[in-house]
Formats: structure tokens, C-alpha cells, sequence
């Protein structure tokens, strides 16, 4: 049992030279494709890197570009709206004053209308006036009266007819 936790001499002397040869080997054929796959890998990684940085400051830069253009956007949609609203109270305030207008040339079309219908017929009742002042005076000169109250009982007459008309 003392041969298993104390190894001989001539084990540790076979073991160490089978161990440096296992090593010259990995040395010459194995050590310097893994250190090349090593490095490439972590030249790729690197790589990878690097290009997740480039995307993340080009996504950054579109996402900065995105807001800048929703920002034009709303500026040129408060700048629509302010010339729509202008345009419309505009059009309300020049449909107001052709209203307005419209509605004086319709009451002074009115009031000239009613004005020259007033004028008619008040010539027309002075010549009614006139006519009837003529006919009475036509019948009073016609008959002739022999005394005064005669005569004013007739024009009396004649002027109650009148007024009754």
C-alpha cells in the first residue's frame, strides 16, 4: 500500500518524460492552431462588437433623426391648422361684411321703395283732393241759390260726403 501514496523513482522519472513529450508535441502541433483559433475567435468577437457599437450609434442616430422629423411634423401641423384658422375667420369676417352689406343695400332698397310709395300716394290722394274740390265746387256753381243758409247746408253736405270716403 506504500507503493500507491509513495510512487517509485523510475514512474516519476517515466512520467515526467512521457509528460515533456506530450508537451513538445502539443507545442509543435496543437498549441499554435489553438492559440490562431483563440485569436481569431477573439478577433471575431472584437468584430462583433464593434458592429453592435456602430448599429447601436446608428439606431441612436436614427431614433434622434425620427424625433427631429416628428417635431418638423407637429411644427407643420400647428403651422396648417394656425393658417386654416386664419383662413376660415377670414372667410367668416368677409361673409359677415357681404352680409352686412347685403342686408343695408336690401333696407335702403326698402326704405327708397317705401319712400317713392309714400310719395305716390300722397299724390294721389292731393289729386283725389283736387278732383273733389273741383267737383263740388263744379256743383255748387251749378245750382244756383237763392239764399245763404241754402247754400251752406249744400257745401256742408257735400263735405260730410267727403269725409265719409
Amino acid at each position: 500500500m506504500k507503493e500507491l501514496i509513495e510512487p517509485s523513482l523510475g514512474l516519476i522519472f517515466w512520467t515526467g518524460i512521457s509528460f515533456l513529450i506530450l508537451l513538445f508535441l502539443l507545442r509543435k502541433f496543437a498549441w499554435k492552431p489553438i492559440l490562431d483559433a483563440v485569436n481569431t475567435r477573439e478577433q471575431n468577437i472584437t468584430a462583433a462588437l464593434a458592429t453592435a457599437e456602430k448599429a447601436r450609434a446608428e439606431i441612436a442616430d436614427l431614433t434622434k433623426e425620427n424625433e427631429k422629423l416628428l417635431a418638423e411634423a407637429r411644427l407643420e401641423k400647428d403651422r396648417i391648422l394656425a393658417d386654416a384658422k386664419k383662413t376660415k375667420d377670414s372667410i367668416l369676417s368677409e361673409a359677415k361684411t357681404a352680409a352686412d352689406a347685403e342686408g343695408k343695400r336690401i333696407i335702403e332698397t326698402a326704405r327708397l321703395t317705401i319712400e317713392t310709395e309714400k310719395q305716390a300716394a300722397l299724390t294721389e290722394v292731393k289729386n283725389m283732393v283736387a278732383t273733389l274740390s273741383i267737383d263740388v265746387a263744379e256743383k255748387i256753381l251749378r245750382r244756383q241759390m237763392e239764399n245763404k243758409g241754402e247754400h251752406e247746408a249744400f257745401v256742408k253736405k257735400h263735405l260730410e260726403d267727403i269725409k265719409l270716403n
